[in-house]
């Protein structure tokens, strides 16, 4: 059942990426990077092909790469969003044509441009997916040579994206404010789909509030002995991680039973453990 969750939300995050490329960033010339900017430039301007043709080529050439050079690392997730992402842009030029910008507004595209390929690869990202292309070149990097990944990729980011400037000052700019709202965007995305609460409690009911804890909330938590710096009373510090619902639930239950108990709550974007997120 969680497999098939995944490989859902593999379909759903490569969905939102081919709706991005496809009816904002190709009409418009933004190419902020990756194949399909490749394929916006090679479409675009030196009319090879369609862009979805042009991205459904190269990503197949990188997943036979990535299949010969890094075997089972390629993954079944990688695949299922290549594929998906390859077949939507296909489906699309084929029913949905569209021959121009949806609006006369390029920075409103510009932002759909950014945000829907940048959610689909936070929730790809996030299960360990991907839609191919240069993420299959990162991998190739790793395995068979010692250059710092993040940067390459970057760089040759950056090189695609000024292949704008081929269709005007406008789309250029335009792209290059793209390339910086990308990273910004999946960083976010990711970091509010992991977000969890840590909370601590400094209290003298451990027994009370480690029960709901355990048995309402259904997690664990870890109990320290304590002493009050200003009242040298002897107290307990609870620690535990929940979800955001949870923390919600035992801030209620404590205001409403224990109002005198000490109360911190943090958000954190990685908690691995059990229960949450493996290493």
């Amino acid at each position: 059942m969680k497999k098939l969750k995944e490989y859902g939300l593999c379909v759903a995050g490569a969905l939102l990426v081919a709706v991005g490329v496809y009816f904002f960033k190709v009409p418009n010339h933004y190419s902020t990077g990756g194949v399909s900017g490749v394929s916006i430039i090679l479409s675009g301007y030196f009319h090879l092909s369609s862009a979805g043709t042009v991205l459904t080529a190269i990503n197949l050439l990188m997943l036979l790469l990535g299949f010969i050079f890094c075997g089972k690392e390629c993954g079944v997730k990688t695949v299922i969003g290549t594929v998906t992402l390859s077949g939507a842009m296909l489906l699309l030029e084929k029913f949905v044509p569209v021959p121009a910008p949806l609006t006369s507004q390029p920075f409103l595209e510009l932002i759909y441009s950014v945000l829907l390929p940048a959610v689909g690869s936070a929730i790809l990202f996030n299960i360990g997916g991907s839609t191919g292309g240069t993420d299959i070149v990162a991998m190739l990097l790793k395995k068979h040579a010692s250059i710092n990944i993040g940067a390459a990729l970057l760089y040759s980011d950056a090189v695609i994206t000024l292949g704008s400037f081929l269709f005007g000052v406008q789309a250029g700019l335009f792209a290059l404010l793209g390339l910086v709202m990308k990273a910004t965007v999946v960083d976010l995305v990711i970091e509010n789909i992991n977000l969890c609460k840590c909370v601590s409690i400094v209290t003298a009911h451990k027994d009370e509030i480690s029960d709901y804890i355990n048995g309402t909330v259904g997690r664990g938590a870890t109990v320290i002995e304590a002493e009050g710096s200003y009242t040298q009373e002897r107290k307990y510090l609870i620690i535990t991680a929940v979800t955001r619902l949870q923390a919600a639930s035992l801030r209620r239950f404590l205001r409403q039973n224990y109002p005198e108990s000490f109360l911190m709550i943090t958000n954190s974007s990685e908690i691995i453990g059990k229960g949450f997120r493996g290493f």
